[in-house]
């Protein structure tokens, strides 16, 4: 079955970047990042998330996490250089990314937002992380990733 190109993949396609699209099934809901890992027969430490949250100033950033952990948001904020962040409501993310829930790809939002990726990825030979629909994830060099989205690597997850 040939996938549809989706923005981050035209994205990346125009930056000349190497990486490889992997679909899975689902239905109309998003799915749970470990099924997605585990349908795709994947490490869960290599399949990440990408979860948005907005500052105590307003401003949007973006986390980036492997699947099975959760945000450490005081540790976010740290990162961020910012008093406080909080997740946004499930509601704003189409309205403020372009990307519906469970298909929120840290490339190709409608606005460049600050961009946090968890440290581990830098130890990877390759993560994997929506290609900006349900059903579709996008495998690629963790290096490749932050540079074409200025992302910063950072300590963001709770310990586990």
């Amino acid at each position: 079955m040939k996938i549809q190109k989706t923005n981050a993949m035209r994205i990346l396609d125009s930056n000349r970047l190497p990486y490889e699209v992997f679909s899975y099934a689902h239905g109309t809901e998003p799915v749970a990042g470990l099924a997605v890992a585990k349908q795709l027969q994947e490490d869960p430490e290599q399949v990440f998330k990408t979860l948005v949250t907005v500052a105590n100033t307003k401003e949007y950033i973006v986390f980036v996490i492997p699947v099975a952990y959760e945000l450490h948001l005081k540790k976010c904020a740290k990162a961020a250089g910012v008093k406080s962040v909080e997740m946004i409501h499930v509601k704003d993310i189409n309205k403020l990314t372009g990307y519906v829930r469970g298909g929120c790809s840290p490339i190709g939002m409608k606005k460049q937002f600050r961009t946090f990726v968890h440290e581990s990825c830098t130890r990877l030979p390759a993560m994997m992380f929506s290609g900006g629909k349900i059903g579709v994830q996008i495998k690629m060099q963790p290096d490749d990733l932050l540079k074409l989205i200025h992302a910063e690597t950072a300590d963001i997850i709770c310990d586990a």
